[in-house]
């Protein structure tokens, strides 16, 4: 049996649909029911029940985006770093398998080959030399990979406050290191909603373009679980579909199968977006090759929006 912390949310729906899909027991645990904040009471839960694994699925991340995260500070520091810590606590002296929901967006940027070539990381991926590499698909484009240092952290000073968050949580649970942490990246499905990718961009007035990796929000759960079921070892996992886009190239895609007059404004360069936006934000490319070499398949990405787009489900 299997514990799903945070199952009301939009990624926590995600894994009820793939736990059922696999007819895996598990229990749906809010926190009216059981005040998994409390480690008491959680650790005692896990004792009388002993479920085999606790998807850690809940979280702050600020409605309707991160920007609220700068203003309600303490609040996410509980929900993104305080309960990730007391439910890790609770899985170690209980002998719980633990399964983290984490982000990618401790990370900004890309790794680029240069004409020596050496490696190097690029933030800007905006530049028009980089843009030419990106829209090319070109080998001399690298994401990262679990081993690199974050470098959209508090330590660096260059990052949102809910990317900090993160990035403190992860460096927590290296205490614990059979804990799984699952990097999540710009979740995206059929099903039109506000934490759907394809959604935010045709509701947005304006679009802010930029290139990263992203997770088809299906495949991100049934990977995570295969993490587990392989008995692959603990630690940080980049959970992505293999590849990467940009904004433009989605809004294509949305124009051309759900939209043909849709025309998407955008953002004419950073200095204008950051004029309305709060927290800055990361955009970055993650390698899953960790995840794939450890059996555990990923679709391409360009093959997991093809899926979306033929069984797009807008909102009633």
């Amino acid at each position: 049996m299997i514990f799903l912390l945070g199952a009301s949310g939009y990624v926590g729906n995600a894994f009820q649909r793939e736990l059922a899909r696999r007819n895996l027991a598990f229990q749906s645990i809010s926190r009216s029911t059981l005040d998994y904040s409390d480690f008491n009471l959680l650790r005692a839960a896990l004792k009388e029940q002993r479920p085999k694994l606790v998807i850690h699925a809940a979280g702050f991340t600020g409605k309707p985006n991160v920007d609220a995260c700068e203003s309600q500070r303490k609040e996410t520091i509980l929900g993104n770093v305080v309960l990730a810590q007391t439910i890790a606590q609770a899985c170690e002296v209980t002998d719980t398998q633990l399964g983290c929901v984490s982000s990618g967006c401790i990370y900004n940027g890309a790794k680029f080959k240069s004409a020596d070539g050496t490696w190097k990381v690029e933030i800007d991926l905006n530049l028009p030399d980089l843009q030419k590499k990106l829209i090319s698909r070109s080998t001399d484009v690298q994401g990262f990979i679990e081993s690199d240092p974050a470098n959209f952290t508090f330590a660096q000073d260059n990052c949102s406050f809910y990317s900090g968050t993160k990035d403190v949580a992860e460096k927590m649970l290296l205490h614990f290191p059979k804990a799984y942490v699952w990097r999540l990246r710009i979740p995206f499905d059929e099903h039109d909603f506000s934490r759907n990718y394809l959604s935010k961009i045709q509701r947005y007035p304006k679009v802010y373009q930029n290139w990263n990796s992203i997770s088809h929000l299906g495949d991100f759960a049934s990977a995570c679980l295969d993490t587990w079921l392989l008995g692959l070892e603990g630690g940080p996992y980049n959970v992505v579909n293999s590849g990467y886009c940009s904004t433009r190239e989605v809004a294509e895609l949305i124009r051309k199968n759900l939209r043909p007059d849709w025309e998407p404004i955008f953002w004419r360069n950073d200095q204008e977006f950051y004029q309305v936006a709060k927290a800055i934000r990361s955009n970055c490319l993650l390698d899953n090759s960790k995840l794939i070499q450890g059996g555990v398949k990923m679709r391409p990405l360009e093959e997991a929006l093809a899926e979306v787009f033929k069984r797009w489900r807008p909102a009633a």
